[in-house]
């Protein structure tokens, strides 16, 4: 089981990126899926969360209208728009998949730089 997390990379302050999460040996359409973020010296913080159809999805408070979490279960991806970026979005991103009570699954990050 894989999640592989890219899309990452260097943008300034109000720009866009598109994170992707392809997934191998694990169906999503099966699992709830988030992305979180950690910063440095900050623990792993939740950014977005979406339910397997598709139907249901969570923001964190400081993303909301800003940030668009997105599945397409036929390419088994999963994607996070980020636009309106801050510098304090800054860190590296993570995909998680829901386990039977946690995020159990984790793809390995990607970095997300916000220049400003």
């Amino acid at each position: 089981v894989q999640l592989q997390a890219y899309g990452g990379g260097l943008v300034q302050a109000g720009g866009s990126l598109r994170l992707s999460c392809a997934a191998s040996g694990l169906t999503i359409s099966n699992y709830r899926m988030a992305w979180f973020r950690q910063a440095p010296g900050k623990e792993r913080e939740f950014r977005a969360a979406i339910s397997g159809s598709g139907s249901s999805t969570t923001y964190a408070d400081s993303v909301k209208g800003r940030f668009t979490i997105s599945r397409d279960n036929a390419k088994n991806t999963v994607y996070l728009q980020m636009n309106s970026l801050k510098p304090e979005d800054t860190a590296v991103y993570y995909c998680a998949a829901w386990g039977d009570y946690k995020y159990d699954t984790w793809g390995q990050g990607t970095l997300v730089t916000v220049s400003s």
